[in-house]
């Protein structure tokens, strides 16, 4: 009889929801049973939105090999969108294990059909010319909802764009109620983000990515991304792929600017600037762009490494050694000899784990 083994994808992706697992018990026990100090419980959430709009990102970048920057006004507009909802209607669904999952698929849902409008002239440019429309399509979305006023009286619903417009609108005072309030943002989200939560969301995250990835698609924007010739040679429709991962990107960095408005007290849209876009970018560049469990870890290393430095007596030197910590996983992620090193150890490990034969 066979001794029955797993197909190498299938290994990587237990593995991935294995190590996911482990940490999530390991900060769970530490919270609940440990000392855990409240700047530690205050980077847990941020941390996992980083997480999330990371891989995210890495659909776009490592697996469709094109070059993005609008991931924060994917987050932004999913932050707005989930937050406005759940203050709207805080007082009609009660419950947050509702009105949050709820909140969570509308600021994806928006996010994702933002994408798909942006992803139709977009992802028929190449290179450079991708990042640039990306990027001011971020640098829109921000200003757009810098603008913004939302609020009710009486009367009904008001919508404007420009603080003039909201200036000429008579409100009555009385009933009065402002959701959106231009540069000042939205407060009173309800704060539903918990560690869990964020935990489960990533997982579900990684469970549709890493499925996508190993599918019929998925391979498509693969070949598409080491070929692009080939691929249409092949019979591949290249836009149509690339647009698939394009959409499955915004919709989670949607979930994930909804996961991070719900840990704050006031949002604002100029948290979602350009440099939140390259800090995204370096996490997934730095990560290798090869396994979406290596960015995952270099998000964690690379957010939490500054924060972590707060605590020594290193406030002096603590974004130096941020700066060495960035150079030396460049470095090692590209270098020929721990390249060689890995295949060396996992070609022995495959050795030993076959020792046996077959059964």
């Amino acid at each position: 009889m066979k001794k029955f083994t797993l197909s190498k994808p299938a290994k990587d992706r237990y593995i991935t929801y294995g190590m996911l697992a482990v940490i999530a018990l390991v900060v769970q026990l530490y919270i609940t049973y440990g000392d855990a100090s409240r700047s530690f419980k205050g980077l847990l959430v941020p941390t996992c939105v980083y997480i999330l709009a990371a891989i995210a990102l890495n659909l776009v970048v490592g697996i469709s090999g094109e070059l993005s920057l609008g991931q924060a006004g994917f987050m932004c507009i999913g932050a707005y969108v989930g937050s406005t909802f759940s203050v709207m209607t805080e007082e009609l669904i009660a419950s947050s294990a509702l009105r949050f999952p709820l909140a969570l698929l509308l600021g994806g849902m928006v996010a994702a059909v933002f994408g798909f409008l942006i992803g139709i002239p977009v992802l028929r440019l190449r290179g450079d010319y991708l990042a640039i429309v990306t990027l001011a399509f971020g640098e829109i979305i921000k200003s757009v909802f810098n603008n913004i006023y939302l609020s009710t009286d009486k009367n009904g619903l008001f919508f404007s764009i420009g603080v003039e417009s909201k200036a000429n609108h008579e409100f009555d005072a009385a009933t009065q109620v402002d959701y959106i309030k231009g540069a000042m943002g939205i407060s009173g989200t309800p704060r539903d983000s918990t560690f869990l939560i964020c935990m489960v969301v990533i997982f579900i995250a990684m469970f549709v990515m890493l499925n996508f990835i190993d599918s019929k698609q998925g391979r498509a924007v693969m070949a598409s991304r080491d070929n692009r010739i080939a691929a249409e040679a092949m019979g591949v429709n290249v836009t149509r792929a690339k647009m698939t991962a394009f959409v499955m990107s915004a919709f989670f960095a949607g979930v994930a600017g909804v996961l991070y408005s719900h840990n704050l007290n006031t949002l604002q849209a100029s948290t979602f600037n350009y440099n939140l876009s390259i800090q995204i970018l370096v996490f997934v560049v730095l990560g290798g762009m090869t396994k979406m469990r290596s960015v995952m870890i270099a998000t964690i290393i690379l957010y939490v490494l500054p924060e972590a430095l707060r605590g020594f007596n290193l406030s002096n030197y603590r974004m130096l050694i941020y700066a060495i910590a960035l150079i030396a996983m460049m470095l090692i992620n590209n270098s020929a000899a721990i390249k060689r090193v890995r295949e060396f150890l996992r070609a022995k490990f495959a050795r030993n784990k076959n020792v046996g034969g077959e059964v």
